[in-house]
Order: structure tokens, then sequence, then C-alpha cells
């Protein structure tokens, strides 16, 4: 008698788990990372650590460009000339180019068709991330469709910060902030844009958690490559377990700045951030 086989097709987000300095440790072992470029001009230790690891292992880097933490501080963008010099010393494949949260989408465009050509002669790939006027939807939809066939972008990221802003969400609307990427998502795939992006050869990336890693069950049917945060880890360092809760953080996203400095000498907080950072990597197996 003939039994039949079912096979499960598991599909994979690749989540990059973000940990502080003395506790790199945690991530090494994962083939794909995001390093933040504040940290790699600012942090010796940082930037050895990486680049160290890219001489011994076959592992791929996004040189993020700090644009987040830039606008939180109120500092001014970093220059490509800077971006560059940071990507030769860590040997970066990608290199997030510039972006302009709260401005109309046309100035992060203009800006990436003068960085993609400088980025691509240093031998970088290229990494692009929509933003828009507070409160428009359309501009926000507009960037992201030029992106998905545009010859100046190889990866596309979708912000924490960029989405909501579309929407006009205020920061302590937790409940607008955490499904807002799920409703743009929604609205960019009814509009084409993951198919254009398969085309095209553009690979997709979710830039931080918004307020919980159950975040990922609302969007990993869609073809998403790879996921960025520091969530899970500096969660875990300070003794927040995620959870059952509808969000996976009962108490909402854990608001303390991220120290890239802390040391955690407590072994059992350096467990609880693996477990975080496994309750993740669960969540990003799509059957």
């Amino acid at each position: 008698m003939k039994t039949e086989r079912t096979e499960r097709l598991v599909i994979m987000i690749e989540f990059l788990h973000i940990a502080p300095t003395p506790h790199l440790d945690l991530v090494k072992d994962r083939k794909t990372h995001l390093l933040l470029a504040h940290l790699v001009e600012e942090d010796s230790d940082y930037r050895e650590f990486y680049a160290t690891l890219k001489e011994e292992e076959d592992v791929t880097y996004i040189l993020d460009n700090s644009a987040f933490e830039m606008y939180k501080q109120g500092r001014p963008m970093y220059p490509s000339d800077n971006l560059i010099d940071m990507g030769n010393q860590v040997n970066a494949d990608y290199i997030v180019m510039s972006d302009y949260p709260d401005m109309p989408c046309t100035k992060t465009i203009e800006a990436a068709k003068v960085m993609a050509p400088q980025l691509r002669d240093a031998g970088f790939k290229t990494f692009f991330v929509p933003q828009s006027k507070i409160g428009d939807i359309k501009d926000y939809v507009d960037g992201c469709m030029w992106a998905a066939t545009s010859k100046e972008v190889d990866y596309i990221g979708i912000s924490i910060l960029g989405v909501p802003n579309a929407y006009g969400v205020e920061r302590n609307n937790k409940l607008q902030r955490f499904v807002s990427r799920w409703k743009m998502l929604s609205t960019l795939h009814d509009r084409g844009f993951f198919s254009r992006c398969i085309v095209s050869g553009k690979r997709i990336h979710m830039l931080g958690m918004v307020d919980g890693p159950n975040e990922i069950e609302l969007v990993r049917h869609l073809p998403i490559n790879t996921w960025d945060s520091s969530a899970g880890v500096w969660a875990g360092l300070n003794g927040i377990p995620f959870d059952g809760s509808p969000t996976g953080l009962v108490d909402g996203k854990f608001e303390l700045e991220v120290d890239f400095n802390h040391v955690c000498s407590d072994n059992s907080m350096i467990e609880l951030a693996r477990d975080n950072m496994h309750y993740i990597d669960q969540l990003c197996e799509v059957v």
C-alpha cells in the first residue's frame, strides 16, 4: 500500500539580532548582520569585532546609516564618504543610503540617485529606506514603488519610524504603531510592490520592531528576506521575557534606550536574552 508523504515547506525570514558590544558573542554565529554606523565610528571594540568576524567567517553585512539614532538626537546624516570609509573598515556588503524622516519622499529619492553610483563605484550594494511627509500615505507608497523598480536600489528597508509617520501616528499610540506596518505592507501588496521587487531582484528588510515580537506573525506570509532588532537581546539582558500576550510583551515594548556599553554579569539574564532570540527565530519560520 502506497503512503503519501507530506513535505513541509519552511520559508525563513532571517532575523538579525543586535546586541551591546560586550555581548556580541550572542550574535556571532549569525550569517547576516546589521551594523550601526555610529558604533563603527565611535566604538573600536565593536568595529574590530566585526572586522575580524568578516575575515574568519562567510557573513553578510548591512551597514546602517544610523538615521534612526541621528533623528532622535537631532544630528545630521552621515555623508556618503564617511559611510564608504566605515564600510571599508568592516568590509560591508550593503550600505544604507541617506534617508530623511518627515520630509517628502523625493528628498530621499534624490539623495539615493546621487549616492548609489558613489557606493557602487566603491564596491558596495545599495539599501534604500523610504520616508515621507508626516501623515502622507501616498507619499510613502510612491517612494516604495519607485524603489521596487529602480536600478539604483538593491535592498529596501521598511522602517519602524517611516511607516507610523506616514500614517501620522503619535509615538505613544502603541496599538496603531503596532499594526501600521502590517497595514502599509497590505497596501503595498495590493499595489504590486512585492511582485515588482521579486521580478527586479530586490531584497526586502524590516527595520526594527515596533511594540513586541508578534508583529512578525502579522506579515510573515509576505516575501520578507530579513528583519533586525535589538529587542530580544536588550529585553533579556534586563530581565524581561517575551510572553504569550497578543504582542509578545504584555507591558509593551521595553522603552529604556539601548546602552551599547551595557555589561550584564547575571547568567540567568544572558540566558533569557538567548530565549528571547529563540522566540523570535521561531516566529520567523513560515510553514
